[in-house]
């Protein structure tokens, strides 16, 4: 995934190409909880000098999904019930902030915009869980560039990775979430055809809650078997450890 780039063709900073690319890799789950991101690794698959791949990194901390240990460099970030809370707070109110915004402005922009993507969610849904999680991400990413609040676009598009992020996990606990997504999505189409705002926004609202509560779900249940295991191999460990009689 990190491999394959034209670097000097390319017009966005390098940098922000690294940092886009090293994000994808952490979302979709590639790169676990804890592991390095070690700067020359980086920057011997990339071909690239280590400058962009240390500025990367920094972009990555700011967005929360590394964080620099002393004598580890940067570590991948594990997954955060109360960030998960405070982040979809924040974004619950700004989003549909953005959507009333988008419906009343430009209702036939929304409309074009989820007729050309509710087919292409449809087709993830068959295929799998990660291809339905980055449609979806595409589509709110999308949805939130029809606003001409600039400034609210920045700090949604700014948070979107971490949304990104937790709303997977949510889909990965449970896959048949999807469909009831997908439903979602569906009626918010439906809504946006009929300019039925009140509709759209109480829909886009509980879609929101959807994804916090499943990914809260998620994170809780990985905690649950983390300290199951730990718990099954200390057991284990006293025994190999007790002196003999």
């Amino acid at each position: 995934m990190l491999r394959g780039q034209d670097w000097a063709a390319a017009s966005v900073p390098i940098a922000e190409q690294i940092a886009a690319r090293l994000a994808g890799v952490i979302t979709l789950d590639l790169m676990k909880s804890g592991q390095r991101l070690l700067e020359a690794d980086i920057s011997e698959v990339l071909h690239v000098s280590r400058a962009p791949v240390r500025e990367a990194l920094r972009i990555l901390e700011r967005d929360r999904l590394v964080e620099f240990q002393a004598r580890r460099g940067a570590i991948v970030t594990a997954p955060d019930q109360a960030e998960l809370r405070d982040i979809f707070r924040v974004r619950s109110v700004l989003y549909i902030t953005m959507l009333e915004q988008v419906a009343r402005e430009n209702p036939s922009g929304l409309e074009a915009l989820l007729t050309e993507y509710v087919p292409k969610l449809t087709k993830a849904a068959d295929e799998s869980v990660d291809a339905y999680a980055v449609e979806s991400f595409l589509l709110n990413f999308a949805t939130i560039s029809l606003c001409t609040n600039r400034l609210l676009v920045d700090i949604l598009h700014s948070i979107s990775l971490r949304t990104f992020r937790y709303v997977r996990l949510g889909f990965v606990a449970s896959p048949q979430s999807i469909r009831a997504s997908l439903k979602v999505w569906r009626a918010l189409q439906k809504a946006a055809i009929k300019q039925d705002n009140e509709l759209l926004l109480s829909l886009a609202a509980s879609r929101l809650d959807e994804a916090r509560d499943a990914a809260v779900r998620a994170i809780a249940a990985t905690s649950t078997d983390s300290l199951r295991a730990r718990a099954s191999r200390t057991p284990r460990a006293k025994a190999g450890t007790a002196p003999a009689q």
